[in-house]
């Protein structure tokens, strides 16, 4: 009471009212609420919306949505702070709804109005939705024409998974900002197109726009594989340029840009520059790193360095961990960090149990992993696809045709990786008939765009284990693509088995012409003439192989350490 009546003394007029609101406290939103009524401000929509927006700070929505609703007037920015306020809750839908109602309504939308109902639609990855919200977008020309809405609609694009229709919003822009160009250099870096990324930021520069942090983090992030590598490094001398390289930000991505591209040097000169650093953040990256790079125990030892520096713990720490278990198979690690996720609250997290499905199953416990995706309320195509890699990684290769037609019942579409797990279990399990109907499923009826080369060698590998050579042959004569490396070893490992000279001679001859210093390919043909009795063709092949310098990698085995999580 004695704080309503300081207000009462400074808030004789609206005005004066929504000075004091924009100081207050979210807190005290039923208390100005009092005294908007008491003095009879709640029928001025100046003053309401201000104390709508209070109302929306505090994620109060309930309280919220009964003063816009016996508000006897509304003004677009009333729409507008209602419409943000449902964009930061837990439902975003609701703000796609009270959009529609504005509309419904005759009331203009604003430009913020538009770039937060985009937002919503972009926490939803609802491009349909936000398709239609362009549309109205262009219809109203104060907003078509807005550098902001066309930032979010970029922005909406690209977190959809269209950065095609994201291109042509940007391209369409008359006036771009720093925001709309990482908004799309994100999108590239999504899609796997490091080159556009590059190019896209040079352009930003010559159209003297300068890039900022999110701009190179997410240039950075573009580099994914080791053909990146190089690309990378000169992206990195920019930042040293810049005077960037100790943001932390900028930090985290390095690491992640040299475990994805392989280079185990680069992400070593990284992480010296975090090692006196124990933030989240910091240590969140390193673990995921080495979780990248095969370096699993490693990545344990830093994850018990941040229980015993009291770092928080979060989901992308407990994901990074579960994938690096899993990397490493090391099945007592596993279940101290499920006990771990269970203890702090992480156990519901579809990430966490994603990564708990497919660390059970890489560790050989299909059992535990079935178990716990019987657990998870809505599986998503992750979470079946994590269950299919354990099932045909331990050759269960008719669970794995059970899992699939159940998703088919189901309605779940499965994406290139399903199939290919798919085709892989039918091979390795002789389904030779089920693996050829997925295979046609694809080509024939072109579904998901048709097969793409990795599911080819599945293919030839399920005919070649199968002893079907000159139909594998053919096939791969027929690929609508170039056939690559993997296709011709599928190929040249069925000959060796099944003691095809004829085809291994032809096979390999192509796959040496490809990849001259592929080890696979002299040594299989070493063997597919040492099988047919040829032991003086054998020797000259591995003769061959001293010549060039081709050094066959060799195999190795770990024994699984006992370690304590604290």
């Amino acid at each position: 009471m004695p704080q309503s009546r300081g207000i009462l003394r400074h808030a004789r007029t609206p005005r004066g009212f929504v000075h004091l609101l924009a100081a207050g406290h979210p807190s005290s939103a039923e208390q100005f609420h009092a005294v908007a009524t008491k003095l009879g401000f709640a029928a001025s929509v100046f003053a309401g919306t201000a104390l709508l927006n209070l109302y929306c700070r505090s994620r109060r929505l309930g309280e919220a949505q009964q003063l816009f609703d016996e508000m006897p007037e509304k003004s677009g920015v009333t729409w507008s702070t209602f419409i943000y306020g449902h964009v930061q809750s837990h439902e975003p839908i609701l703000a796609v709804r009270a959009f529609g109602r504005m509309v419904h309504a005759g009331v203009s939308p604003t430009a913020s109005a538009m770039s937060s109902v985009l937002v919503a639609c972009a926490k939803m990855e609802d491009s349909g939705v936000g398709a239609m919200v362009h549309t109205a977008a262009l219809k109203c020309s104060a907003s078509s024409s807005n550098v902001v809405v066309g930032t979010a609609l970029v922005d909406m694009y690209v977190k959809c998974h269209d950065v095609r229709a994201a291109q042509r919003v940007f391209e369409d822009m008359k006036e771009k900002n720093v925001a709309t160009f990482t908004a799309l250099v994100s999108g590239f870096a999504l899609d796997g197109r490091p080159r556009d990324a590059m190019l896209l930021v040079r352009k930003m520069e010559q159209s003297g726009v300068a890039p900022n942090m999110m701009t190179y983090s997410s240039l950075l992030s573009s580099f994914a594989s080791p053909g990146d590598l190089d690309h990378g490094r000169q992206a990195y001398c920019v930042v040293l340029k810049k005077g960037l390289e100790q943001n932390q930000y900028i930090l985290s991505t390095l690491m992640t840009m040299y475990s994805r591209c392989g280079s185990l040097d680069g992400f070593r000169k990284v992480q010296a520059a975090v090692s006196c650093q124990h933030d989240q953040i910091s240590l969140n990256s390193v673990i995921s790193g080495l979780s990248c790079l095969g370096r699993g125990d490693e990545a344990f030892q830093h994850f018990l360095e941040m229980r015993r520096h009291g770092a928080d713990t979060d989901v992308f720490t407990f994901t990074s961990m579960l994938k690096a278990i899993g990397n490493s198979s090391s099945l007592l690690q596993g279940r101290q960090v499920h006990a771990l996720i269970l203890k702090t609250g992480h156990g519901s997290d579809a990430n966490v149990q994603n990564g708990l499905i497919s660390m059970y199953a890489r560790c050989g416990e299909i059992g535990e992993s079935r178990d716990v995706f019987t657990s998870v309320q809505a599986p998503d195509l992750v979470s079946w696809n994590s269950l299919l890699s354990g099932y045909a990684q331990h050759g269960y290769g008719q669970e794995v045709v059970e899992v699939f037609e159940q998703m088919r019942r189901l309605n779940v579409q499965p994406d290139h990786t399903t199939f290919l797990l798919v085709l892989t279990a039918c091979s390795h399990a002789g389904l030779v008939d089920k693996g050829l109907e997925y295979f046609n499923m694809m080509r024939k009826d072109r579904f998901l765009a048709g097969a793409s080369l990795t599911h080819y060698a599945c293919i030839v590998d399920l005919l070649g284990r199968a002893g079907h050579l000159r139909e594998a042959e053919s096939l791969v004569t027929d690929m609508p693509m170039e056939p690559g490396v993997s296709v011709y070893r599928a190929l040249l490992s069925a000959c060796q088995i099944h003691g095809n000279l004829e085809i291994a001679v032809r096979v390999s001859a192509c796959l040496i012409e490809l990849y001259p210093h592929d080890s696979s390919a002299h040594v299989q043909l070493s063997k597919a003439f040492a099988g047919d009795g040829q032991w003086g063709s054998s020797a000259v092949v591995r003769e061959a192989m001293t010549g060039k310098g081709i050094v066959k990698s060799p195999a190795w085995s770990c024994v699984e350490d006992q370690m304590q999580v604290a």
